[in-house]
């Protein structure tokens, strides 16, 4: 049993890193594509903006109904490894077609720009939501389950900060060779695809569910959907508060390279920038074992929110020297980490509380909430990037020297000032409304053993 935990804990966890490296590539990367590398006009950029706002928000609504699917599947496979697979194979390839040059421009590169975006959205769709929701069916004690979100949210971070770190050079060196930025990222986009489906495959292939524990279940119909997300009280106001926080952590990631390039002044600089916050989050998670057993999860969120509101005032207030801006997104890194987790945490612990209050499990509508909530962070965040690089002059520039001062705090408001009202209101929320704590949980559980909804032994 032990050795069967340990597993799937590290197939689990190393499923996600190529996973994560090709979604900071699209949600963090494919603006400063469609802007700096294939130099679109404003005007293309005004309605690049509209429709991925706009395709993000939609297939984020559809979040919840993928996952009535995923909950209602019953294969020989099991329930998520086939949404995990398929969703990999479709995903890498649209996202080698999003960054592809067809040489189209105008009316009909945008038609062929939201097909292809909508295919890729769906894709990831299926297996974002088949992959995390696979977690709570792992174990259903708190502290494995945070040992295994942690070691799933180091992967991620690493597959995540590999492409932050080493796009720019990386692709610049590809450039060299191809003598083409397109060809660069067109290539950069293919090798992601591939460390995906390998990553994939492990997870696929050495993860083991929890059998004959949970009870099962009729299907899942729309309206029951609905009675799942509205009627859990503690899955609502925890959406909320992770929708919030998404929006202010994906707002400022996604500013990165803009700030480097046009504030900072030198884009190699980001490189090292993203590496010292890599460590910084990395480190964090992997400590986080040993902070949760000397603290409950208030104390460590409180904590970690106050790390993040120091971190953000200090960057604002920082001028662009690499002394106090390292310290600043450190202590960003740092409580944003933990935030992270905790909020996976937090969201995974609704199942339960559904179950027991509703009757009913549903471990796939419940997580289809988290690609929910990153892809309304990620449309809010597009929506904000692509309206201040306009706004504030940067699309037309090429360097520092080319943005006035008044642009310059334009991007800083928008990169930091936004982020952390939102990150605020997330945490009050929180404080406010969320009530399973580890008394409660426990309670929970055993009042689902006896209802015979859960047959696992002590």
């Amino acid at each position: 049993m032990k050795s069967g935990i340990n597993r799937n804990r590290f197939t689990f966890g190393l499923g996600t890193i190529g996973r994560d490296m090709l979604y900071a590539l699209v949600s963090m990367y494919l603006m400063f594509y469609l802007t700096d590398i294939l130099d679109l006009p404003d005007s293309t950029l005004w309605w690049l903006t509209g429709i991925l706002f706009a395709a993000r928000v939609f297939d984020a609504v559809n979040d919840p109904v993928m996952g009535i699917f995923i909950d209602n599947t019953n294969s020989r496979f099991g329930k998520f490894k086939p949404w995990i697979a398929a969703g990999a194979v479709l995903t890498g390839i649209f996202t080698v077609l999003l960054f592809t040059d067809f040489g189209l421009r105008g009316t009909s590169y945008l038609v062929m720009f939201t097909i292809i975006y909508l295919c890729w959205d769906i894709s990831f769709t299926a297996n974002d939501i088949g992959y995390w929701s696979m977690l709570p069916s792992l174990s259903i004690d708190q502290k494995e389950r945070e040992k295994i979100g942690a070691f799933a949210r180091i992967c991620a971070d690493v597959g995540l900060f590999a492409v932050v770190v080493g796009i720019v050079p990386v692709t610049e060196a590809l450039g060299n060779i191809f003598g083409s930025m397109t060809k660069a990222y067109f290539v950069f986009s293919v090798v992601i695809a591939l460390l995906m489906l390998l990553g994939q495959s492990i997870t696929v292939f050495g993860v083991s569910e929890l059998k004959g524990v949970f009870r099962v279940e009729s299907a899942t119909t729309l309206k029951g959907m609905f009675k799942v997300i509205f009627h859990n009280d503690q899955l609502l106001y925890t959406t909320i508060a992770m929708a919030l926080f998404m929006i202010g952590y994906t707002t400022t990631t996604s500013f990165g390279l803009y700030y480097f390039k046009y504030a900072y002044g030198d884009e190699n600089m980001y490189s090292i920038f993203a590496l010292v916050l890599g460590v910084s989050q990395i480190a964090a998670l992997a400590v986080f074992p040993i902070f949760s057993r000397r603290f409950d999860r208030k104390k460590l969120y409180a904590g970690a929110t106050v790390f993040v509101v120091v971190g953000y005032v200090l960057f604002f207030l920082s001028p662009a020297d690499m002394k106090y801006i390292g310290v600043a997104g450190v202590l960003i890194f740092l409580g944003e980490a933990f935030i992270q987790l905790l909020m996976l945490m937090f969201l995974a612990d609704t199942i339960e509380y559904g179950q027991w209050k509703l009757g009913r499990r549903n471990d796939s509508i419940t997580l289809s909430l988290q690609p929910f909530i990153n892809k309304m962070g990620g449309a809010v965040a597009s929506g904000i990037v692509g309206a201040t690089v306009i706004i504030s002059g940067i699309s037309t520039a090429v360097s520092k020297e080319d943005v006035t001062a008044q642009g310059l705090l334009i991007l800083k408001l928008s990169m930091l000032g936004i982020p952390l009202l939102c990150i605020l209101a997330g945490y009050l929320i929180y404080r406010l409304k969320y009530r399973i704590d580890e008394e409660m949980y426990n309670r929970i559980i055993s009042d689902l053993k006896e209802r015979g909804d859960i047959s696992l032994e002590d």
